[in-house]
């Protein structure tokens, strides 16, 4: 008898029972279930949510590779050493800055799972699997690892398992991770210094007296929002070479990412193109506002105002909030013609957020966090709209 079978022994003498569902998700987390049906009619599958996370972490593995070269690549620059962006030097120091990140939010957040699991006496979900691997990839790379884990207990708990875990949450995981950062720390998550490794730390140097080299590592659109020209080509800033968040920088990444989610039939290709030509129309406006002469120079949403339409969609975290989170099955709508408002409307409000607060010049989380809330209303009104149409037809024809 194997470990498994004793323990489910002891769960029939009601000895031990409630620890079971940790056991079991290791076990899970580790080897194939050996569960199957034995009766009535089932549809044969090869996907599961285990194996759909899977493949979402997977697609997730380059940005995170990436992720640590360019920590590296960023630091080095700043610091006045540069190397190669494919250097060991710039990978160590990455790998090194990114890895913590990775294993506080996983040990935070699958503990709490376990804990929940374990006091409501079910199985653990693999829900946080892809959420674990979201949150490194989206937040500063200096953020501090209790900070960190302060806020994925928030996540977890209040925006998850408050609501009865994996599917039946409202809102996206990661991005109420990312809002309770930016809400409860905005100087950790914000400015010039939080996006390059070591600069936060020199910073501190220098107001400590220490005579070193200031070290600035802004963001392109945290210098767009302070009416600085653009000092990236497309090239880098397609490709990623660019400061930010350790995941969210390399379009071409994210892209490629985003063809494997839809080939794989994991994400809808209909909330990622809606959403970018949301952006699109978004800018285009914008654009008019500007080549008309109804907005000057000397507007603080000048510069914002005046980028070129198109290039919204490779600067920020636009294209990654759109391909994993925006796509997110549970929290975004159902319907196909649910999923074009929705994903066009997240589009459309996060340029026009990045534009209008300077105060935080990225619009894609709170896009993406209010149009979860109102998915279910979409939903509901497309599926009312169809209900009535139907009616009208079955009334005309009995006519």
């Amino acid at each position: 008898m194997g470990l498994k079978e004793k323990l489910h022994a002891i769960k029939e003498k009601g000895k031990g029972k409630k620890w079971l569902p940790a056991f079991e998700a290791l076990h899970t987390f580790l080897y194939t279930p050996n569960e199957t049906t034995h009766s009535g009619g089932h549809i044969k599958g090869a996907d599961d949510l285990k194996r759909t996370m899977t493949m979402v972490v997977l697609a997730l593995i380059p940005c995170l590779i990436f992720g640590m070269f360019n920590t590296g690549y960023q630091h080095f620059n700043a610091f006045g050493t540069p190397v190669e962006f494919l250097s060991m030097d710039a990978f160590w120091y990455g790998f090194l800055k990114v890895l913590p990140l990775v294993v506080v939010s996983y040990v935070v957040g699958l503990g709490i799972e376990v804990l929940f699991a374990t006091i409501k006496g079910h199985e653990v979900e693999e829900g946080y699997f892809v959420t674990g691997m979201l949150v490194p990839l989206i937040v500063p790379v200096d953020t501090p690892l209790w900070m960190l884990a302060v806020a994925v207990a928030f996540g977890v708990v209040i925006g998850k398992e408050i609501f009865g875990g994996t599917g039946m949450n409202i809102l996206n995981p990661a991005l109420t991770i990312r809002a309770f950062l930016f809400f409860a720390y905005p100087t950790w998550m914000s400015g010039d210094k939080v996006w390059v490794g070591g600069a936060v730390e020199r910073a501190n140097e220098m107001a400590a007296g220490a005579d070193v080299a200031a070290v600035s590592g802004e963001t392109i659109l945290g210098s767009l929002a302070q009416g600085k020209e653009l000092a990236y080509s497309v090239y880098d800033m397609f490709f990623g070479f660019i400061p930010g968040s350790v995941g969210e920088t390399s379009t071409f990444l994210i892209l490629l990412a985003g063809i494997f989610l839809i080939f794989t039939k994991i994400a809808s290709w209909r909330i990622m193109l809606s959403s970018v030509l949301g952006a699109l129309v978004m800018g285009l406006m914008f654009n008019g506002v500007v080549n008309a002469g109804w907005i000057g120079e000397g507007s603080k949403f000048y510069t914002l105002m005046s980028t070129v339409y198109w290039h919204h969609l490779i600067i920020g975290g636009f294209a990654f909030g759109v391909v994993f989170m925006a796509t997110d099955p549970v929290t975004g709508s159902q319907t196909n013609k649910g999923k074009w408002i929705y994903g066009f409307l997240i589009g459309f409000i996060s340029i026009l957020i990045r534009v209008f607060n300077p105060a935080y010049p990225e619009g894609v989380m709170l896009a993406i966090l209010l149009m979860n809330v109102f998915a279910p209303t979409i939903d509901h009104y497309v599926v009312q709209g169809n209900v009535k149409g139907r009616l009208k037809r079955l009334k005309a024809k009995t006519a």
